[in-house]
């Protein structure tokens, strides 16, 4: 019996075809290049982490989106044996949570702060570094959301003032202006911020959590939309119409910081904000802005500090966040070393490029070298092929087809800047325009 396979790739995951590839090549070449200037140094970690890890590093809601990976052999026959009763009755709940021992990374930033924790004694210091790569999210599937995708993110450990900050956001954003984007937004805000924002109104501490996730949804439900669901949680009405009116006030502040928030947040916290935007401000000489927003959240657990996002106009989601995570190595050292990281959302950003039209610059030494495979001695082509190599040239060996002009128009179309017709007669392969 003759089995069929599906040739699609599995739910929620993707193929790239070779233009996407190359557009993705180019952007990750421009991505480090200009990270590199800024001092930020490659890294890579493991696809996998240890999922009690992982499920430690405060991921909010992405901990519910782990994929774990089951134990194998022994390890996956014990674990099952440990949980069958007397009885020979199997609790199930219980069971899955001995069933994994690994799990695929949902982010950048927990792999990194185990690598660094492990590595930091043959790591300068402070340390800066880039990382690109893979993460795994178990989404629902819909467009433009995948559960395979690729993240872009340059941290920084052990340096407590803002002039980190200052450099993360305008590496970022010349990154992005690098990759013709413009006219973009910067938002930021900081988490001690919101946390005295909801005492101020009267929330209690128990109560934070839930309400950071409702501010979260503020651009998405608006103020009234909040308010309802607030109410709705059992808040109470005064606690809800004061954060109302703030954020209400804060949405036309125009920066001006102290004239928004409540007077129990701490002042060196607003001037490092106010700091950081003056900073940008200049840096960015309108080719994009910074703006405070009181709303933005941030949904990771970890964040303790300063958090930014940026968004491009006509587009709802954001293209990059990050903020300052202080406590996150101290979970593995037991010493807190300051930290703070911006990711770059590598697959709303190719999205975005291609909705553009933009293609990866055409490599101008990219050829073609036709032969006829039924005449042409195939050593004699391919030390001919090698011989323009040798002179910098980008060659692929195609065999000759009858049609040649459609040949040619093929070959412009996948971005060939030149071919060349191999004949044994001559010394050197003719390289013919194609521009």
């Amino acid at each position: 019996m003759n089995t069929v396979l599906n040739s699609a790739p599995a739910s929620g995951m993707r193929d790239l075809l070779p233009q996407e590839a190359a557009l993705r090549d180019w952007a990750i070449g421009r991505l480090i290049n200009k990270y590199e200037q800024y001092g930020f140094t490659r890294i890579e970690t493991p696809a996998m982490e240890n999922i009690t890890q992982l499920k430690q590093g405060e991921g909010g809601e992405n901990l519910n989106l782990i994929f774990e990976i089951l134990k194998r052999g022994d390890k996956l026959e014990r674990a099952i044996r440990d949980e069958i009763d007397k009885d020979g009755i199997v609790d199930p709940k219980r069971l899955a949570s001995q069933l994994s021992d690994l799990g695929l990374r949902f982010d950048l930033t927990v792999p990194l702060v185990r690598f660094f924790a492990h590595n930091q004694a043959q790591l300068p210091y402070p340390f800066k570094s880039i990382q690109i790569g893979s993460v795994w999210r178990a989404e629902s599937a819909q467009a433009g959301r995948y559960r395979q995708f690729t993240q872009c993110d340059i941290d920084t450990f052990g340096i407590k003032s803002e002039i980190a900050e200052m450099e993360l956001i305008q590496a970022t954003a010349e990154a992005l202006l690098d990759l013709n984007f413009d006219q973009f937004v910067v938002r930021i805000n900081d988490r001690r911020l919101l946390t005295a924002l909801g005492l101020h109104c009267g929330f209690s501490p128990e109560q934070l959590d839930n309400l950071f996730i409702q501010i979260d949804k503020l651009d998405k439900i608006g103020l009234e939309g909040v308010k309802k669901e607030l109410l709705n949680q059992g808040h109470t009405s005064t606690a809800v119409e004061q954060l109302i009116a703030i954020l209400s006030k804060a949405s036309n502040a125009n920066n001006d910081l102290r004239a928004i928030l409540p007077p129990n947040c701490e002042e060196p916290v607003i001037q490092a904000l106010d700091n950081v935007i003056k900073a940008i401000q200049s840096v960015a000489a309108g080719r994009y802005s910074i703006n405070f927003d009181l709303s933005l959240v941030r949904g990771m657990g970890y964040y303790t500090g300063q958090i930014f996002e940026i968004i491009c106009p006509g587009h709802a989601h954001s293209v990059a966040g990050g903020g300052r995570y202080d406590k996150m190595v101290g979970k593995y050292t037991g010493r807190d070393v300051p930290a703070l990281g911006f990711s770059i959302g590598f697959e709303r950003i190719i999205s975005i490029l291609m909705e553009k039209g933009i293609e990866r610059p055409s490599q101008t030494s990219k050829v073609a070298l036709i032969f006829d495979q039924d005449r042409d001695p195939l050593e004699a082509v391919f030390l001919a092929a090698n011989e323009l190599r040798k002179q910098g040239k980008h060659v692929s060996l195609l065999p000759r087809k009858k049609d040649m002009r459609k040949q040619i128009d093929s070959l412009i179309a996948e971005g060939f800047v030149g071919y060349a017709v191999y004949y044994a007669d001559k010394d050197k392969p003719e390289i013919k325009s194609l521009s």
